[in-house]
């Protein structure tokens, strides 16, 4: 996979992965996050994560609201997390293949253009 910007990500539709894609290595995984703010690799390099802090409870609901519409029309999902009514983040993966595939980075991008309520601090 060749790293490519957040703009040229968004503009890509995930394609269907049932397995026998090859995952990012972690070289390639970590070139793409660079441009990917916030993103970082987590479980020894096999998923991408970020977190947010937002308004209140209701603002994190709606972001999964908005985060799920996206991810039901890429036919790629994340896993959502809430905690302490205000922490959120997201983790992608593509379950598949047990790693990172170019939809995993085509998801985030689309997520970071998803509107989000944050607090301020």
């Amino acid at each position: 996979m060749e790293t490519q910007p957040p703009v040229d990500l968004a503009s890509k539709k995930c394609t269907p992965c049932e397995g026998g894609v090859e995952k990012c290595t972690l070289a390639q995984a970590n070139q793409q996050l660079a441009s990917l703010p916030g993103w970082t690799l987590t479980h020894e390099g096999q998923r991408i994560r970020k977190d947010w802090t937002v308004k209140h409870f209701r603002a994190g609901i709606e972001f999964f609201r908005r985060v799920a519409e996206v991810a039901e029309a890429e036919g790629h999902h994340p896993d959502l997390h809430l905690e302490g009514f205000r922490h959120v983040w997201i983790e992608l993966w593509t379950h598949a293949i047990m790693g990172l595939s170019e939809n995993d980075f085509i998801l985030a991008a689309k997520i970071d253009q998803v509107p989000i309520e944050l607090r301020r601090t």
